[in-house]
């Protein structure tokens, strides 16, 4: 295990099982003022609807989508060869895969030979929702991985005790080269298939105003759910100009939620340390998530009697809830974390947009009002601008 991989399982320990009662404290606004990237298009939509729930602002931006099955005849065409070669191991990689692989055979009369073909084999289902999908096919024997792993299948396939079995393995529109090269090397004959591909979308620059957003501090963090969606938002942020400031950006202030280990490999390989849950599910996707942030992005500060909690772009002030724009945000910010004065040259250096320092000066006067604590950021004449509160450690 790479030094990136062991620390983003270690931090994954913290993940919970979604199964499991609600820890004490869950609430229904524990996203409130987190805004959080959705890179996915299947399924976006339970993602989104649960993090909105929580109270999260929600910038839903494609990287990847399935294509509609247009090429149903390469996928026919696959499935005759299949059957030709009557394999004696198949290798199911997603439940998704394996109901739109029964749905083109069945409408093009081939259901029924496909499933003849496939009782006589041996069945390694990656993950428990493949192992449904091949029971819900009237196919029982199926055994699961041990991990939700392309590799983990070609484990089985090693340890099956055959001598060069013939294979068939169901792809899910990202082919990993490397398990392929090992799985022909053990066997007499590979046949793929593949139900389903995956597409740029088009007409639309969704994508790109998540990686702009990313890099001038306006997202807390970013779902991940494939490993191709992964590598096609790190693509199209280095082909933007901005890869190594998308990178850094995770580092500093964004943090990126994989929901599996296959899913975050683009990421480490980036430099990127995602966060991934025990269970590869979008519950402890969620779950783990909302943890996170909770740890990590929330900040408190006394000012007098006064408590003031940052939580993404939304101050809580003596039970009021304020959302601030991203100047003042960035403005309160830079204040928070230094100690002593802060120079107007500096602040300027830290707003989203350059100003002058007229233009400051109003920005500041509309954070003052918003936040209405007197004393909380004082002037400091000819040098510029204290915070006045004290970080309260929250731990534990």
């Amino acid at each position: 295990m790479s030094a990136r991989t062991g620390a983003w399982a270690a931090r994954a320990d913290r993940a919970a099982d979604p199964y499991a009662r609600p820890a004490p404290g869950l609430r229904v606004d524990q996203l409130r003022g987190f805004r959080i990237g959705v890179t996915s298009d299947r399924r976006s939509g339970d993602l989104i609807a649960a993090l909105e729930r929580r109270g999260a602002q929600v910038l839903h931006a494609p990287a990847l989508k399935i294509a509609p099955n247009e090429q149903d005849s390469a996928l026919v065409d696959e499935t005759r060869a299949l059957i030709r070669a009557r394999p004696e191991v198949v290798l199911v990689t997603t439940g998704y895969g394996m109901r739109r692989w029964f749905e083109v055979a069945d409408a093009v009369g081939l259901g029924a030979e496909l499933t003849a073909v496939l009782e006589q084999a041996r069945i390694f289902a990656r993950g428990p929702k493949a192992v449904g999908a091949v029971r819900a096919a009237g196919l029982v024997d199926a055994h699961l991985s041990e991990t939700d792993t392309t590799a983990a299948l070609v484990d089985a396939v090693t340890e099956s005790g055959l001598v060069r079995p013939r294979v068939a393995i169901q792809l899910h529109g990202f082919t990993d080269e490397e398990q392929l090269r090992r799985l022909r090397a053990v066997s007499s004959e590979v046949v793929t298939v593949t139900p389903y591909r995956w597409v740029r979308p088009t007409g639309s620059d969704r994508l790109s105003r998540l990686i702009e957003s990313a890099c001038s501090r306006q997202l807390d963090a970013i779902t991940y759910t494939s490993a191709p969606g992964a590598a096609a938002t790190l693509e199209t942020a280095y082909g933007m100009g901005l890869g190594e400031a998308f990178v850094a950006a995770h580092g500093d202030h964004v943090t990126a939620a994989a929901v599996g280990p296959v899913t975050a490999q683009p990421l480490v390989e980036a430099g990127i340390v995602p966060i991934v849950p025990d269970r590869y599910r979008l519950g402890a996707l969620i779950r783990l998530v909302c943890e996170d942030l909770a740890v990590h992005h929330v900040q408190v500060y006394r000012a007098h009697e006064t408590l003031v909690e940052v939580r993404g772009r939304s101050v809580a002030v003596g039970g009021r809830s304020v959302l601030l724009g991203p100047s003042a945000l960035a403005l309160f910010k830079a204040l928070a974390a230094a100690e002593g004065v802060v120079s107007r040259h500096d602040l300027v250096a830290a707003l989203p947009e350059q100003l002058d320092d007229h233009a400051l000066e109003v920005a500041m006067s509309r954070l003052r009002r918003a936040l209405d604590v007197p004393g909380l950021i004082t002037t400091v004449v000819k040098r510029g601008y204290r915070f006045n509160g004290v970080r309260v450690d929250t731990a534990g």
